[in-house]
């Protein structure tokens, strides 16, 4: 890429910026069924956080896609931003470099989408600072490729999802706050879905039925049984309000309509706990700061 070009993009505003990579949580999660090639089909609401790991892109004139602070024991090849980065250009041809750099506030391990969220978070800037003009459903359509959840992050709203995952519709919820719990375990997705015990065979429902209060998790039993953390964290949360399971964990919530009530259950719980509060969010913060560049 020549020198022009790199300067053109080097000019384009929002590098150097922190850019949002928000969390999610599953509102619920029913399993109604299971292919033939073993995946399970859902019925799963997302929505986003104003909890947020923070991205910031450099543009490197070595056309390398690398980390500012590359982490102990993980190669960097493997980091889901330097492969979503590196997916982009092998698309789109695109010879430029960036430096990614990183502040996880995210709980690793607990379902929150952390990974796939920076993974989003990369693949929706890049396309705006390399000038590359993907659509949005190109971007999810080459997030689906790093990650079940990356395509989550890139639609960018809170969503009704059904198939395996990938048939999103947007919907909106109430925005309320949440008090999360990150018991000190990491639940393998792979074995609850692989379990005996497992329910598959939930009856599918409406987005109308999800509102008006059906908001069950077919995978909490089974998680609570393997992982006793899971079980504590929800049994200790559910005295303050409707504990919940979000995927397949190990992370637990519960929602509040005022802050103050969650601020309360956050004070009486982070002396045994991890606890994190947020509030729900039905439009990605990645998208609001889009706007503004």
């Amino acid at each position: 890429m020549g020198i022009v070009v790199m300067e053109a993009i080097g000019n384009v505003p929002g590098w150097g910026e922190k850019w949002p990579a928000p969390a999610k949580l599953n509102l619920m999660l029913r399993i109604t069924g299971r292919r033939a090639d073993g995946y399970h089909l859902l019925q799963t609401v997302f929505q986003m956080l104003d909890l947020c790991d923070w991205l910031t892109f450099h543009p490197a004139a070595d056309g390398r896609v690398s980390l500012a602070m590359p982490i102990p024991g993980v190669a960097e090849a493997e980091d889901l931003t330097v492969r979503a980065a590196n997916l982009l250009k092998s698309h789109t041809g695109c010879e430029a470099g960036v430096i990614i750099e990183v502040e996880k506030n995210l709980p690793m391990g607990g379902g929150l989408g952390g990974g796939s969220s920076d993974a989003a978070t990369t693949l929706v800037v890049l396309n705006h600072l390399w000038g590359l003009n993907l659509s949005k459903q190109e971007l999810m359509a080459l997030g689906l490729q790093l990650g079940a959840d990356v395509p989550v992050f890139v639609f960018g709203h809170s969503a009704w999802a059904e198939g395996v995952g990938e048939d999103l519709r947007a919907i909106e919820i109430p925005e309320s706050w949440v008090v999360i719990i990150k018991p000190d375990c990491h639940v393998n997705t792979g074995e609850i879905f692989r379990s005996d015990g497992l329910t598959r065979n939930s009856e599918s429902i409406t987005m109308s039925d999800f509102l008006a209060g059906e908001d069950r998790n077919d995978c909490t039993q089974e998680v609570c049984r393997v992982y006793r953390p899971v079980k504590d964290a929800i049994d200790a949360l559910s005295v303050y309000s409707n504990a919940r399971l979000t995927g397949t964990g190990a992370c637990v919530f519960a929602q509040f309509s005022e802050k103050e009530l969650a601020l309360s259950a956050c004070q009486s719980l982070k002396d045994d706990w991890s606890v994190f509060l947020a509030r729900g969010l039905n439009t990605s913060p990645l998208y609001g700061k889009l706007e503004k560049v």
